[in-house]
């Protein structure tokens, strides 16, 4: 809970890892999980969303292990208006330091159709539940799916009944993303006028980007009384994403003239955590996104160039080192020592080990000899593909040839370690990507559909590494992969086998697509 008394204190929520990773093919690995959650708890989140605990067996580990770690966050878990959803999210979180239990109905008439439930029903519902959650945790979170199209004398009702069985924090979703920033700070504003005891709690906005002002409408809802963002890194979330934690926060910091709140987020951890996010979940960050994109600290026009030599203010209202971005991004090159490369990596947030850093380096090497210069997002990438490709994981490509041209088809050989079991193929196909899928898929049949194949160019140049993200799909479930290399084709060939290996992992689990329809 918050210090009522500290009126300009917002608190970040992020949810990153539960309505960031419903975003179709963004699903993450334990460890990632784990990694992710590492980061938001150093870089001061106030709550983390660890999951929805009984989703799937994996979603209740993650959440657990979370609880256990975390040193300063709330961990925070999902629960549907039932005890036993309750019970199972109390049983993931109940040993973090500070445990929350968030959970939730939808209460528009759209969804008291799909639960048929009259009014009355769901609020007794609501009752039984949040009081069933506070007799179990003493910090409480309760939302209203789908508040922003509830009727507001309903959602009074619902909300006052929530704060009178315990409910801690109120927690007012716009969850498809439909209202406006005025609609938002008014829904917010009449609902501490109005509701008995709202004084005593903290509200929370949650908005999605559907129509691209969820950043807008969050900041309208702490205009009006709110002192809670849900938000996720890079606005990561289902269809058009959540609101952006690095949005929201680097507002309030650069426009605190007019929006005088503090949050206690580290901003400088901000660019590393969105690399990492961008990476584990293989959703690219947008060149021209806000704050994080690749372009946002970047001048082409002369007039701008020009204005930024003389003056940086002139065209930049933050600076690259607030948020954690390497201003200098000096190049290294094939006769760069350990030593540099170790003090590089630490400038971007990679604390490595002495056998990380081993790792490192003959990778490092390996792509300088084939690069003149190697810039910070090489070194990024070099990292990212590391990370993806395991020593003891179940497939492995060990091999490649591709003939291609102008003449088909295009031929690949291919040897692969599946299994720990070496095995070479000869394919073809339209393409020398089509060709190296169609060998791995002789190699490893798995009946899986692509969605998406995209490649993105990580520095300028003939000699750039390219980074290849895949996304299949199989049973409902969806699996990513992500490499880079300066070889296009060898890049595919990995990320593809990459996506591979998480769909074997995932062999067997079922599909949790309708649990997944949650408070966001």
């Amino acid at each position: 809970m918050t210090d009522k008394t500290d009126q300009d204190r917002v608190l970040i929520f992020d949810t990153t890892l539960r309505d960031g990773e419903q975003s179709p093919g963004a699903t993450m690995t334990h460890e990632e999980k784990l990694e992710i959650a590492g980061l938001l708890d150093e870089m001061g989140v106030d709550i983390i969303e660890a999951g929805f605990p009984i989703a799937s067996e994996g979603d209740f580990e993650a959440v657990r292990a979370i609880a256990q770690r975390a040193e300063t966050s709330v961990i925070c878990g999902l629960a549907r208006a039932s005890f036993t959803d309750i019970d199972r999210c109390w049983e993931a979180v109940q040993h973090a330091r500070k445990p929350r239990i968030h959970t939730f109905i939808g209460t528009s008439p759209l969804h008291r159709d799909i639960t048929a439930l009259d009014q009355q029903g769901m609020i007794d519902k609501i009752a039984a539940t949040v009081t069933h959650a506070r007799n179990l945790c003493d910090n409480v979170q309760w939302s209203p799916m789908d508040a922003t199209r509830t009727e507001h004398d309903f959602l009074c009702r619902v909300v006052e009944t929530a704060i009178r069985c315990g409910a801690t924090t109120i927690n007012v979703p716009d969850t498809v993303g439909y209202t406006a920033p005025r609609e938002s700070a008014d829904l917010i504003r009449m609902l501490l006028e109005r509701v008995p005891g709202a004084d005593t709690v903290v509200f929370a906005t949650h908005c999605h980007n559907d129509l691209g002002m969820a950043t807008a409408n969050a900041l309208a809802a702490v205009e009006a009384g709110a002192r809670q963002i849900e938000c996720t890194i890079n606005g990561l979330g289902e269809r058009a994403g959540n609101t952006a934690l690095e949005e929201v926060v680097m507002a309030m910091r650069v426009r605190n003239d007019i929006m005088p709140w503090r949050t206690g987020i580290d901003t400088t951890k901000i660019m590393h955590i969105s690399r990492r996010v961008s990476q584990v979940s293989g959703f690219a960050v947008q060149f021209n996104k806000a704050v994080v994109g690749k372009n946002a600290f970047l001048h082409e026009s002369g007039i701008h160039q020009d204005g930024v030599l003389k003056n940086v203010q002139t065209f930049e209202i933050m600076r690259p080192e607030d948020i954690g971005l390497n201003a200098k991004n000096i190049a290294m090159g094939k006769h760069s020592g350990r030593a540099a490369l170790r003090a590089k990596m630490a400038e971007l947030g990679y604390e490595l080990g002495d056998n990380q850093l081993k790792d490192a380096f003959v990778r490092f090497k390996a792509l300088a000899d084939r690069k003149k210069e190697v810039y910070d997002d090489d070194l990024i990438a070099l990292m990212a593909d590391s990370a993806a490709s395991a020593v003891d994981d179940y497939l492995q490509v060990k091999k490649l040839r591709v003939i291609c041209g102008t003449e088909g088809p295009q031929e690949a050989e291919l040897t692969m370690s599946v299994g720990g079991e070496e095995r070479f193929v000869d394919a073809t196909g339209d393409g020398p990507v089509d060709a190296v899928f169609n060998a791995v898929k002789m190699l490893y049949p798995h009946g899986a559909k692509l969605d998406l194949y995209q490649v993105q160019a990580v520095t300028e140049g003939t000699d750039a590494q390219a980074t290849v993200s895949v996304r299949l799909s199989k049973d409902g479930r969806v699996f990513t992969g992500q490499s880079a290399d300066t070889d296009t084709v060898v890049a595919s060939a990995r990320a593809y086998v990459n996506a591979l290996n998480r769909l074997h992992a995932g062999q067997g689990r079922t599909s949790n697509s309708a649990l997944m329809q949650s408070a966001g």
